[in-house]
């Protein structure tokens, strides 16, 4: 294989196909490659090539760094240690290792700490900042960006607040998470604090968390307790409509004013009711 295939071949890897960015892996995608590190080695027997060293990896508007770089051209395993950083368009990772298995699936171990700028949009005219945070995170980009985090983790929302849970899923291309164990959300814009035994969290519709088993939330001096309940932490800036404001205006029955004038030429006279 030569040597430019093999660098191009183990920086898709690393850096297209980490767990922020989920782009096909293919050698021939006509994005510019580059590889810089101390010390590059192939051993032609077992396949394998290494680097050491202060390792750069560039695919594209890729970057990926870390001390030791591991790709097994047979496999198509690749490996990144020590201080591993990868930051693709908005997104951006660090962990202590990341390991690609060659069939779809990533690992990321050891502080593993994810962050997307989300650009601003009608809704939300601030934008936001979204981070997921766990000890080890597994990926499946060819699932809609699918990540577990099976130990547990903490998902960030600068306009939103926090989403912690003792299992949590989720899938970056729905904005949609499951947290499953102590299910827990803070909102501080709201004043808010909810959990149960889930959490189903839609970041897109206007920050959904649909709370079931054992499910409470605590907003000002109220209390809501229940087996299912769905609170709102986004605040899409809609004005509200009258309706909205009270559904049931139209509803309340107005009385009559009280007429205490004098009475005058009455048919029947002063008769009781």
């Amino acid at each position: 294989m030569k040597k430019s295939k093999i660098l191009t071949a183990i920086i898709t890897f690393l850096v297209s196909s980490t767990l922020v960015y989920a782009a096909p892996s293919i050698s021939n995608d006509g994005e510019k490659s580059e590889l810089n590190a101390d010390e590059v080695e192939y051993d032609m027997d077992t396949g394998i090539v290494t680097a050491t060293g202060n390792v750069i990896l560039k695919h594209g508007t890729g970057v990926a760094t870390g001390a030791k770089a591991q790709y097994n051209v047979n496999t198509e395993e690749a490996y990144l240690t020590d201080n591993v950083i990868v930051i693709r368009d908005d997104m951006k990772l660090t962990c202590n290792r990341l390991l690609s298995d060659g069939y779809g699936h990533m690992q990321a171990d050891g502080n593993v700490h994810a962050e997307q700028t989300v650009a601003p949009t009608a809704q939300n005219p601030q934008g936001d900042l979204r981070t997921f945070t766990g000890d080890h995170v597994d990926y499946y980009p060819d699932d809609r960006k699918h990540i577990i985090i099976p130990g547990g983790g903490l998902l960030t929302s600068k306009t939103e607040g926090t989403f912690t849970a003792d299992y949590m899923e989720g899938w970056i291309d729905d904005q949609y998470f499951v947290g499953t164990g102590n299910a827990h959300i803070v909102s501080p814009p709201r004043n808010l604090e909810a959990g149960g035994d889930r959490i189903d969290y839609y970041a897109a519709e206007n920050g959904k968390a649909v709370l079931t088993g054992n499910a409470w939330a605590y907003q000002d001096n109220n209390t809501l307790k229940g087996n299912r309940l769905t609170v709102y932490l986004a605040d899409d800036k809609k004005p509200k409509e009258k309706a909205d404001e009270n559904p049931f205006a139209d509803k309340i029955r107005k009385k009559p004013p009280i007429d205490d004038s004098p009475k005058v030429n009455q048919p029947f006279g002063d008769i009781a009711n």
